[in-house]
């Protein structure tokens, strides 16, 4: 434990972290560009969940590293690394089942964002996240889901569409798991101080 907590408090492991989450963040912004092309611009900034739950990420180590704390954008990265790291592995494991098939790229992007999830637990003792930010947070990321569900904004999965309500039913009680998830940690105050 005397190493975990050594490394997650290490500066330049920290700035590791930042490289490899911004590489893997304009990777995932990339990833979009097809479908951000087709996007009326004002729901642009809730098409792109991966990538953008990596950006929080990012912030909120700069800011620790910095010996700050944004604890709002702390709250966002955790709660939307959790919901969009599960969501993609469902979401791939179910495109495994549906194609019959395993493909390379969908492993890869189970990998990538289990890490994702895990990170938001590995972080979690650094952020200095309260109640109020659940509540803040609560409201961008509920909003996505209808901007997803109900504006049909969601993440493209060609071979998933006819399962749609189904998926979104899913993403809004991952949801409820993550705020109840946070709630949980933050109330048993588990830091490094």
């Amino acid at each position: 434990m005397d190493q975990y907590y050594y490394w997650i408090q290490n500066k330049a492991f920290l700035i590791f972290i930042i490289l490899c989450n911004l590489l893997g963040t304009i990777y995932g912004y990339y990833w979009y560009m097809g479908q951000l092309k087709e996007t009326e611009w004002y729901f642009t900034p809730f098409v792109p969940d991966s990538p953008t739950a990596t950006l929080f990420l990012v912030i909120a180590l700069i800011a620790i590293v910095l010996n700050k704390h944004f604890k709002i954008v702390e709250c966002l990265a955790f709660i939307t690394l959790i919901k969009y790291g599960v969501w993609a592995v469902v979401m791939n494991i179910f495109t495994f089942l549906e194609l019959g098939e395993i493909t390379g790229i969908g492993v890869m992007l189970c990998i990538s964002h289990t890490i994702m999830a895990i990170q938001a637990l590995l972080f979690f003792p650094l952020f200095k996240i309260e109640i109020k930010h659940l509540l803040m947070t609560a409201v961008w990321v509920f909003h996505n889901d209808v901007i997803d569900y109900v504006y049909m904004q969601y993440p493209v999965y060609s071979m998933l569409s006819q399962y749609i309500q189904h998926i979104g039913y899913f993403s809004f009680w991952l949801t409820v798991f993550c705020f109840s998830l946070l709630y949980l940690l933050i109330k048993k105050n588990i830091t490094f101080d």
